[in-house]
C-alpha cells in the first residue's frame, strides 16, 4: 500500500510516492504545493516570477526572496567548484537557474517528507529523482536510465536507497546546455550523462556541469567525492565511473 500521484508542474511531470502506510493525501498535497511555489518563483516562462522580473531588470538581486538569493549563491559556488562550467548567468545579463533549481527543489521536498517522519518514498521531477528507504516490494528503488537514441528502451537499471540521480542530455530538450568556454558551439561528442549522488541536488548540478564539459565530464565525475557517473557518447558507447557498478546488481544490469 502506498500513496502515489503524478501532476504536471514546472513544465514537467512530477511524481511523488510514499510507501509508509500511515501517509495521507495531505502529505502529497504539501509536496505539490511546494513545487507550485517554486514554479511561481523561478519560472523563466511566467512573467510574474521573480526570475522573470530579475531578467527584465525590474528587480535587484538584493531585493529578491531568500530562496532566489540562496539559488544565486549556490550557483556561484557550483561555478567555482566546476572551474566555470556551470554558469547560470548569460552574456546578455539574464539568468537561467533551471540547471540547479530542479534538483534543489526535489531535495527540499524530500526533506519535508523526512521531517514528517516518512522513511520510504520517491520524488521525481522531469526524470531527476531522490529516494529514501525501500519500494512497495521492500526492495531498493529501481531506476532506469533511458537509451538516448530510443527513449522507450532502458540501457541500465540502478538500485538506490537514500540517494539522488539526475541525467543531463540533448535527446529530449535539444541543445539546452552550453559550454561557457565555447559560446555558440553545440555539445556533440556526448548525448547523455547520468550522475548518482548523496542527494539529487548534488547529482543534478554536477550532471549539468559535467555534460557541458563534453567527453571530459565523466573524468570530472570520477574525481568527485560521493558521486558516480554513466556517460553515453554520440556513437552509443557507454563509459562509467569506477564505483558506478555498485549500484547495478548483475541481475538488474541492462547494458547496450
Amino acid at each position: 500500500m502506498s500513496m502515489k500521484q503524478m501532476r504536471l508542474l514546472m513544465g514537467m511531470p512530477i511524481t511523488v510516492e510514499i510507501v509508509d502506510p500511515a501517509a495521507t493525501q495531505d502529505d502529497l498535497e504539501r509536496v505539490f504545493a511546494y513545487f507550485t511555489q517554486i514554479d511561481e518563483t523561478f519560472s523563466t516562462y511566467k512573467g510574474t516570477s521573480e526570475i522573470s522580473r530579475l531578467n527584465r531588470f525590474m528587480l535587484r538581486e538584493s531585493a529578491c526572496s531568500s530562496d532566489v538569493r540562496t539559488i544565486l549563491k549556490l550557483a556561484d559556488e557550483t561555478n567555482a567548484l566546476t572551474q566555470g562550467y556551470f554558469d547560470i548567468r548569460r552574456p546578455d545579463g539574464t539568468i537561467d537557474p533551471s540547471g540547479i533549481v530542479k534538483g534543489w527543489a526535489i531535495r527540499n521536498a524530500a526533506r519535508q517528507l523526512d521531517a514528517k517522519g516518512w522513511k520510504n518514498f520517491y520524488v521525481e521531477a522531469g526524470g531527476d529523482i531522490e529516494v529514501r528507504g525501500r519500494n512497495t516490494q521492500g526492495e531498493a528503488w529501481q531506476i532506469g536510465i533511458r537509451d538516448p537514441f530510443v527513449q522507450s528502451n532502458i540501457v541500465k537499471v540502478v538500485h538506490l536507497q537514500d540517494a539522488g540521480i539526475a541525467t543531463s542530455g540533448t535527446y529530449i530538450r535539444g541543445q539546452h546546455i552550453r559550454n561557457p568556454f565555447a559560446p555558440g558551439q553545440p555539445i556533440t561528442d556526448i548525448v547523455s550523462l547520468t550522475v548518482i549522488g548523496p542527494n539529487v541536488y548534488e547529482a543534478d548540478r554536477f550532471a549539468t556541469a559535467a555534460f557541458a564539459m563534453g567527453r571530459a565530464g565523466i573524468t570530472f565525475i570520477e574525481r568527485l567525492a560521493g558521486c558516480e557517473g554513466y556517460m553515453i557518447d554520440q556513437s552509443g558507447v557507454a563509459t562509467m565511473t569506477s564505483g558506478f557498478s555498485a549500484f547495478t546488481p548483475r541481475h538488474a544490469a541492462l547494458d547496450r
